[in-house]
């Protein structure tokens, strides 16, 4: 007698190709623009970064006329240019920490790090894609801001500087680069938070709170320490001078790339040990 045995093969399932960095970015890609959340944000940092150094170009060449010499002489162009840049900081340093903890709030992150097991490649592919969309998106409006609120100053000679200044396109550049450091930074807190209210309030102390709070101290003590912030020292990224107790542009945008590299090596640590 002889016994016949049957082999049935299972169906080949279809060749989905290794999970690789570039694949990572394009999925975070994906991600990012598909994101109601992106769009207001973004438009609301572009905005802002364009409609505040209208208004206040608008102000003062109305004012000028009635305006003291002392009042005169805070009125630089460049200030006035990149006025917005301060504000719209807030909206885009939101969306940092949104890109994020967005994923943690919904859970989609544990899908995420299912497709991607080692988990890193996600957080470098979220910087990367994050990074590159805010200084393509906020460069422009830096642009527009600079030469809409010199139009509006053309008719007083005293407020006209060139973009082709010694430092002023550095200056400009700088505006959106700092922007683009400050969505990263944020981007990091929100990776180590993992909660959107607690990434949003972890930003805002570190930036809006602990600066003023450095006043109570001497001012040896005060002129010492606050040039060292994260904020102070991104301030420089886009500052035409430096003052006595401020460091240079190059030394403080060096400083605050410094920051965001350890926001996300600390998020890159806590990422690897954390469960989810």
């Amino acid at each position: 007698m002889s016994t016949v045995t049957s082999i049935y093969r299972l169906p080949r399932l279809p060749h989905t190709g290794r999970v690789t960095q570039a694949r990572v970015v394009l999925s975070e890609w994906t991600k990012l623009h598909s994101l109601r959340s992106t769009k207001w944000s973004l438009f609301a940092g572009a905005l802002l970064t364009i409609a505040l150094p209208i208004l206040f170009a608008a102000v003062t060449s109305s004012h000028w006329g009635t305006m003291s010499p002392h009042e005169r002489a805070d009125r630089h162009p460049l200030d006035i240019a990149l006025a917005g840049v301060n504000v719209g900081q807030l909206a885009i340093a939101v969306l940092g920490v949104l890109v994020i903890t967005g994923e943690y709030s919904t859970g989609m992150i544990r899908a995420s790090f299912t497709a991607v097991p080692k988990r890193l490649p996600v957080l470098w592919a979220k910087t990367l894609v994050f990074g590159a969309v805010s200084f393509l998106l906020m460069l422009p409006p830096v642009l527009i801001a600079f030469f809409a609120s010199q139009a509006i100053l053309s008719r007083h000679h005293i407020l006209q500087i060139s973009f082709s200044h010694p430092g002023v396109a550095r200056s400009v550049i700088g505006g959106a680069v700092f922007l683009t450091l400050v969505g990263i930074f944020a981007l990091g807190i929100g990776a180590i938070v993992r909660n959107t209210a607690g990434g949003i309030a972890t930003f805002a102390a570190i930036f809006f709170v602990i600066p003023p709070l450095m006043n109570i101290l001497p001012t040896s003590w005060n002129n010492a320490i606050s040039q060292y912030l994260p904020s102070e020292a991104g301030r420089q990224i886009f500052s035409l001078t430096h003052g006595a107790h401020s460091l240079a542009p190059w030394p403080g945008g060096l400083l605050f790339l410094g920051y965001c590299a350890l926001a996300l090596a600390i998020a890159a640590v806590l990422l690897v040990r954390r469960d989810t």
